[in-house]
Formats: structure tokens, C-alpha cells, sequence
């Protein structure tokens, strides 16, 4: 590209001065002429041959032409030869008239002419000046040798220079290549080089920070998403191995001989309460493993609160009364939500059933309204959570000290996650009379008051 340029620029040059000097020639012709036009209009008739006006320099001669074309005088040089061929002739009467000529007697190189007609006392005239193109075309020459031999060291120069700027502005991208070849997951906060330029490099290299930012923090999520996930399964898993444990043990136990019917029923008993404990665990697993995915999905319809205490209370009532409690509907009731009702009789259910596992007397669910929230409290007489233990009571896998063999540790966390999947929250507290308090909030915003059926 840069060749282009340089010889259309050593062409125009070129060109341009060929022109330039062109022109000088003919306007030194027209002044010489219109010099000489004048002498003959004022003489009329012959000139002297050694007038000043005709006699010049080498390379600048004249001669008087009459209208047939003979000579009437002319320059030394000239010869008295005539300039002019008779078609010529006709043509300068005309008009002025350039003409280009090679070589002539007394010159060795060409000439350019200049004929114009003139009206003087003794008849129409032909005024011929001419000059020699030697000095000319020698400095056209010597231009065009200055351009060749220029030209190459100028491509050089202008090329080196080329490369030098384009290095100088590629450095930053260089840079910013090194860095992020040496960036590794190791060390995500590392960011690339910016030069201080203002320009496309620079808003290529904050661009790029940006995007590292956010790759950043999306591998931090990720790296937090799968240490949960790990512990999790890890939490799963020890779960899970307790109750398969024991339920091989009841099972071999079974098996042997000598077993007593009353040993084989004990036996039985104590493995289908662990079958009930993996299937409660599996059910568990599930929920939250649903939620993994995204939220919890629910299915809302309007009902009645009476409806899911009543159910739940019915669910429990035979494992109250073979431990000597009882399930109280409480006011409330007649409060009216929009909900998944299967998801809200399991997070009520499950805190029965934590209430009558860890709990005692009397366990009231009673519902009420505060503010924009229907709260759903389940509330029983027992000795309450540990108060180190109520800000942990709703994460997974966490069990109060002293009752790791009385569940999985998944059912306050199950009873959070259906109350956020409802776009409310899950608390606990302890009854400062005794006992447990634990309640989910949802929001109201669809919720109503109807009375009793």
C-alpha cells in the first residue's frame, strides 16, 4: 500500500512539474511573440537581420514569415531556412498556432514553436518564435532520476516506520495476550493490562476486564453450588447409612435361629420404623432436590386453612393418642389462602411431627393475620428448641444435641422451603410459658376471612 502511494505521488509529481514547465515554455513564447508582433506592426516593411529583437540566445531564435510562408528575416541560428511547411502556414494565418519540432540547424535538441499572424502596413505577417526544450527536458530528467532512485529508499524509510508504529500500537494488545495466557482458574481476580490511551485498545482491554469480572463471579457460584452440593451428598449419604444399617441388623437378627415370635415381631417392628424413616428420608431428598433445579414448584388453590389443619391433625391423631396427647384446631381457621395445599399440609405435618417426636402435651395449629402475612403456627408444651439451636433450626442436615437418632435433620429445612416457594418465610421460637413455637408466613395478598361453614 504504501508503494501505491509513493509512485502515485513521484506520477502527480512527475506530471504536475512536466506541466509546470510546459507552461513556463509557452508563456515565455507569447511574451517573446507579442514582444516581436509589435516591432513588426511599428517597422512595416523588411527588418534588419541584427535587430535585437531577433537576434537571441542559442536556445531562443525568431523569423519573419510573409503570408506565402518565404522568410523575410529570422535569427541567425535559424539559417533563413523557414520554420513553417505550407500547411502550417495556412494555420498560423488563422490563429496562433504551437508547435513541437525536433531538432533544428544549430540546435541539437528539439524546440517548441510559437506562429501567430500580424496585420502591419506592408501585409499580413507570420511572426515564428521558438525555444529550445533542452533545459527542460533535462530537468524533468533529472526529476525522474531523483524519483527512481528516491523512491526505494523512501518505501524503505516509510515502510520501517509503518512497522514501528504498528508494533508501538500493538504492545498493549501483546501485553494483554501474556496476561491473559498466565491468568488461570487459581487465580480468577487477576485482571488484564489497560494502556491509558483512551482509544479501541483500551475499551478492548476493559471490556475484556469486565467479562473476566463476571466469569469470576460466575465460577465463585459455581464453586459454592457444588461445595453445598458435596456436602450434601455427604450429608445424604451419612443419612442414609444409619437407617440401612440398623434395618440390616434387625433383618439378620430375624434370620437367626432360635428367635423367639415375640423377638421376630420386636424385630419386624423396628425394621418397618426404618423402612417408614428411609421413606420419609427419600420423600425429603426429593423435595429439596427439586429445589435444586430452581424453585420449588407449587400449584396454588384457595381453601380453607380449617381444611389442611384438619387433615393434618387427622394424619397424627393416632400416633397423639398412643402417647397420651392431643392435636387442638385453633382459631384462625377460617382464614382462607391461596396455596399449594399438598405443600402446605406437608410443612404443617412436618412440624407436628417434630412437635410430637421432640415435644410435649398439647399441640395447638392455630392461624392468624399480621399485617400484609397469614402466619401458620404450630405450637406445643415440651421443653422447646436449645436457644443456640433456634438461629440453625431450619438448615439442613441439623439437628439439635442429644436427638441425632430421632430424624434426618431435613424437615424444619423442607418447612422453609415451601414457605419461600410461596414467596413468604419460616421462623421458630420458644413459648416463654414452655414449649416450641414454629410458624410459616406467606403472603396475604389473596388471602380472606370467611365465616365458619
Amino acid at each position: 500500500m504504501i508503494a501505491l502511494v509513493l509512485a502515485a505521488t513521484a506520477i502527480f509529481v512527475y506530471v504536475r512539474f512536466e506541466s509546470e514547465v510546459d507552461n513556463a515554455v509557452d508563456a515565455g513564447l507569447r511574451s517573446r511573440a507579442a514582444e516581436l508582433s509589435a516591432v513588426v506592426r511599428q517597422a512595416g516593411g523588411r527588418l534588419d537581420a541584427r535587430s535585437q529583437h531577433l537576434v537571441g540566445r542559442t536556445e531562443s531564435f525568431a523569423e519573419v514569415l510573409d503570408s506565402s510562408g518565404q522568410v523575410i528575416d529570422s535569427s541567425p541560428a535559424i539559417g533563413g531556412k523557414s520554420l513553417l511547411d505550407a500547411s502550417e502556414v495556412k494555420r498560423a494565418l488563422a490563429g496562433p498556432l504551437f508547435l513541437d519540432r525536433g531538432p533544428l540547424p544549430g540546435l541539437n535538441q528539439g524546440s517548441r514553436l510559437l506562429a501567430v499572424p500580424v496585420h502591419s502596413s506592408s501585409g499580413k505577417r507570420i511572426v515564428v518564435v521558438g525555444a529550445s526544450t533542452e533545459s527542460s527536458r533535462d530537468a524533468q530528467g533529472d526529476l525522474a532520476q531523483l524519483l527512481l532512485l528516491g523512491m526505494p529508499f523512501a518505501l524503505i524509510f516509510a515502510s520501517i516506520a509503518g512497522y514501528g508504529v504498528a508494533a508501538a500500537a500493538l504492545r498493549p494488545v501483546e501485553a494483554m495476550r501474556a496476561r491473559a495466557e498466565e491468568i488461570s482458574t487459581a487465580a480468577p481476580d487477576e485482571r488484564l493490562p489497560v494502556p491509558d490511551t483512551h482509544d479501541e485498545v483500551a475499551r478492548l482491554g476493559n471490556t475484556l476486564n469486565e467479562m473476566l469480572a463476571r466469569l469470576g463471579d460466575a465460577l465463585a457460584l459455581l464453586g459454592d453450588a457444588l461445595e453445598r452440593e458435596r456436602a450434601f451428598v455427604a450429608d445424604a449419604s451419612h443419612e442414609l447409612r444409619t437407617p440401612l444399617a440398623i434395618l440390616r441388623v434387625e433383618l439378620e437378627l430375624a434370620l437367626a435361629e432360635g428367635r423367639s415370635p415375640e423377638e421376630l415381631r420386636a424385630a419386624l417392628v423396628s425394621a418397618a420404623e426404618e423402612t417408614d424413616r428411609l421413606t420419609q428420608l427419600s420423600e425429603d431428598l426429593l423435595t429439596i432436590a427439586q429445589t435444586e433445579g430452581g424453585e420449588l414448584p407449587v400449584r396454588r388453590t384457595k381453601f380453607r386453612l380449617a381444611e389442611s389443619f384438619e387433615s393434618v391433625a387427622g394424619r397424627f391423631s393416632r400416633r397423639a393418642e398412643d402417647a397420651g396427647r392431643r392435636i387442638e384446631v385453633g382459631e384462625g381457621s377460617e382464614l382462607e389462602v391461596d396455596a399449594d395445599r399438598l405443600r402446605l399440609d406437608q410443612a404443617v405435618g412436618t412440624i407436628v411431627d417434630n412437635a410430637l417426636r421432640y415435644g410435649a402435651g398439647t399441640i395447638r395449629l392455630k392461624a392468624r393475620r399480621m399485617g400484609e402475612a397469614v402466619e401458620l403456627h404450630v405450637i406445643d408444651e415440651g421443653k422447646g428448641f436449645p436457644p443456640a439451636f433456634v438461629g440453625h433450626a431450619f438448615e439442613r442436615f441439623s439437628r439439635a444435641p442429644g436427638v441425632r437418632d430421632g430424624g434426618s435433620g431435613l424437615g424444619l429445612a423442607i418447612v422453609a422451603t415451601v414457605a419461600e416457594a410461596h414467596g413468604g418465610s419460616a421462623h421458630a421460637t420458644n413459648v416463654p410459658t414452655g414449649g416450641a413455637d414454629v410458624w410459616l408466613s406467606i403472603p396475604s395478598r389473596s388471602a380472606s376471612s370467611l365465616p365458619p361453614a
